[in-house]
């Protein structure tokens, strides 16, 4: 059975929101989902005993891509968690009136790349509010299934 991880940073909890959607679409495909929020994973090995690893980020501020700061740990060490030759795919939250909307996932597939992970779909990007989302989000869970 494949197994994905899905690791993410959240601070008003719409992307965990997403990420349990995210691993009950992967489920209804058959793949055994784990969400980790990364405000208390252990980011060494984190990604090793999975086949898919989907990571996900809020994006803040508007003149400068903040990333939220349970995510920076994972970012900043991603060949740490165990990237390396990994399937992963991407998504985030933010608001599309700032300037660099959804800018984190830009961040994230530059890191995943640098790392030797290798992207498996176009990633998400999901404007707030979030929840008119769950049939796009269930999609593209649906799309990652199907490219592993």
């Amino acid at each position: 059975m494949t197994k994905a991880l899905i690791a993410f940073g959240s601070t008003t909890g719409n992307t965990a929101e997403v990420a349990n959607w995210i691993a009950a679409g992967l489920g209804k495909k058959g793949i055994e989902a784990k969400t980790e929020d990364c405000a208390s994973a252990e980011v060494g090995g984190l990604c090793d005993n999975y086949d898919l690893v989907v990571l996900g980020c809020p994006t803040y501020g508007d003149d400068e891509i903040e990333i939220q700061e349970d995510f920076l740990p994972l970012l900043d060490d991603l060949e740490a968690a165990g990237i390396d030759g990994k399937k992963v795919a991407v998504f985030g939250c933010g608001d599309d009136s700032y300037f660099h909307f959804c800018g984190a996932v830009d961040e994230i597939e530059k890191r995943v790349r640098e790392c030797g992970g290798e992207l498996i779909t176009a990633s998400l990007r999901i404007n707030d509010p979030h929840t008119d989302r769950k049939d796009e989000v269930l999609a593209w869970s649906d799309r990652i299934a199907d490219a592993v």
